[in-house]
């Protein structure tokens, strides 16, 4: 039974597997991403948040997904180049990924049934959609994907005090 997201591995941009046990310890937002989308500016200020807090014990995870709209089409390479050419992303970016649906990853199915969104629906609406995850794997909160990062920032700093 899966009790935290550390009981998931998800895949690097390369195909390799990385357990998520290996951020024990660590605050999380996870956030499924998008390289074409209106949303995608938020790199910045995510890149921003992790600039800032790593050190003190946040990290970012950021899933690419091409489901919504098709924004992000390009190769697990292509989107990782885009990613730190564009917004110097420093922050790990795992395999592409689905979010919704029949083929939704496993760590995700986790996320939407731990923090539902509104109505209490499992659904991930849309690119940029975020789940805040405390040092002990539990999943604290999802943020609407208009939230900004900057938005995030005192809920972030109240579980790394």
């Amino acid at each position: 039974m899966t009790t935290s997201v550390y009981d998931f591995t998800c895949q690097t941009p390369g195909g390799k597997k990385k357990s998520l046990a290996d951020y024990q310890g660590k605050v999380l937002l996870v956030v499924n991403t998008a390289s074409k989308c209106g949303l995608t500016p938020q790199f910045e200020g995510l890149e921003a948040m992790y600039e800032e807090y790593r050190d003190q014990g946040l990290e970012i995870l950021g899933f690419p997904c091409n489901q919504f709209a098709g924004q992000d089409p390009g190769s697990n390479d292509e989107i990782m180049e885009f990613c730190q050419f564009n917004y110097g992303v420093s922050f790990p970016m795992f395999g592409k990924i689905e979010v919704n649906g029949g083929g939704t990853d496993p760590l995700f199915k986790y996320l939407k049934k731990e923090a539902p969104g509104t109505l209490g629906t499992q659904r991930i609406k849309w690119n940029f959609t975020k789940f805040l995850i405390d040092s002990s794997g539990e999943v604290v909160k999802r943020y609407a994907p208009t939230v900004k990062p900057k938005a995030i920032e005192k809920d972030v700093k109240k579980l790394l005090a």
